[in-house]
């Protein structure tokens, strides 16, 4: 079965709610799993829990079926992500424009010219879809 994963903000912001909107299309199109994902920076302490986070899913997008929501505490955003993708053997991520700024500041350090999309194919074996929220 094919496995989306969208990692989120928490409480959602509008651009969270425009990846997890299309994160939901596509798991409900291709029939997939998905895992919403919001990780509690450990600098931050918010103690979000899972309960929250699926509450404020569901009181945008109604209950979904074949649904996991998951809080992972970290220090930072972008490895954690990284890291549950990976647990996750994840076929398809839906991250955010804003989300890919940032990975690819991170992977900037690593590499010579980041391009999350491939480096994600490449070392995770997964599809990566990029939502921009209409500001």
């Amino acid at each position: 079965m094919t496995r989306v994963v969208v990692p989120v903000r928490y409480p959602l912001s509008k651009h969270s709610r425009a990846t997890l909107e299309e994160a939901v299309r596509v798991s409900r199109e291709r029939d997939a799993e998905l895992t919403v994902l919001h990780v509690d920076l450990y600098q931050s302490n918010r103690g979000v829990t899972r309960t929250e986070l699926k509450r404020a899913v569901e009181a945008e997008f109604g209950p979904l079926v074949r649904a996991r929501y998951v809080v992972r505490r970290g220090f930072l955003v972008e490895e954690t992500i990284l890291e549950e993708v990976a647990a996750e053997e994840a076929d398809i991520v839906v991250i955010g424009s804003k989300q890919a700024s940032r990975w690819r500041r991170m992977l900037r350090r690593f590499l010579d010219d980041p391009d999350i999309d491939v480096f994600l194919r490449e070392k995770l074996d997964c599809t990566v879809i990029t939502v921009r929220a209409d500001d």
